[in-house]
């Protein structure tokens, strides 16, 4: 299973923006629905081996709200942002005061959530790594093909007591280039090294 977790830092955890406004009053929706459309999508498919996870932290808990995305079960995801953002946008409205994690739409739970545990927890699965630019290059990543938990923000920096319950963990921090990507362009850049290396593996033969 690939796993990523985006941190999205200002996006309203209650759903209360416009879609004719994802850039700037939305806090960015427009950067984080692309990159989970960019998680999930293909040509003509969507990827099943892969489980997306939204943190919306910009305000403390009980508001700060998760989203998972399970690609397995996943229905109506589009590949544009606008499509994309409305289907988070809904789940976020529709679970706003609700105690429990719920099923908003196939393959799509929202739930109340606490940051830090939220962080820390999926900090301690297999295969976990900080994507960022200051970190080792992806391609000496020795982790297990088939078992990755990736971090990534969205436009804005890791906050300190992000990057602070990172530093105490174990996962390593690695980087897809030297330059400072968009959060769709540094998944999509994972995948496409996660792909080869089980194109490369099919190919000898490997298991």
């Amino acid at each position: 299973m690939r796993r990523f977790l985006i941190l999205a830092h200002r996006v309203p955890p209650s759903g209360a923006f416009t879609l004719n406004d994802l850039a700037g009053g939305a806090g960015r929706m427009d950067e984080v629905a692309r990159a989970v459309s960019t998680a999930f999508t293909l040509s003509n498919d969507l990827r099943r081996d892969t489980e997306v996870t939204v943190l919306f932290v910009a305000e403390p808990p009980p508001q700060a709200r998760r989203i998972t995305l399970l690609g397995s079960r996943l229905r109506y995801l589009n590949p544009d942002e606008r499509s994309t953002a409305a289907l988070l946008k809904n789940a976020l409205v529709r679970s706003a005061g609700y105690p429990r994690e719920v099923e908003s739409s196939p393959g799509l739970t929202v739930a109340p959530a606490d940051p830090g545990s939220e962080l820390r927890g999926f900090l301690a699965r297999p295969g976990a790594v900080w994507l960022t630019e200051e970190g080792g290059p992806i391609a000496g990543w020795t982790g297990p093909v088939s078992e990755l938990a990736a971090v990534v923000s969205d436009p804005y920096d890791p906050t300190p007591e992000e990057v602070t319950l990172w530093r105490a963990s174990s996962a390593p921090p690695v980087s897809v280039g030297p330059r400072s990507l968009r959060t769709s362009q540094v998944i999509d850049a994972v995948h496409r090294e996660l792909d080869l290396r089980e194109a490369a593996r099919s190919a000898a033969g490997a298991p």
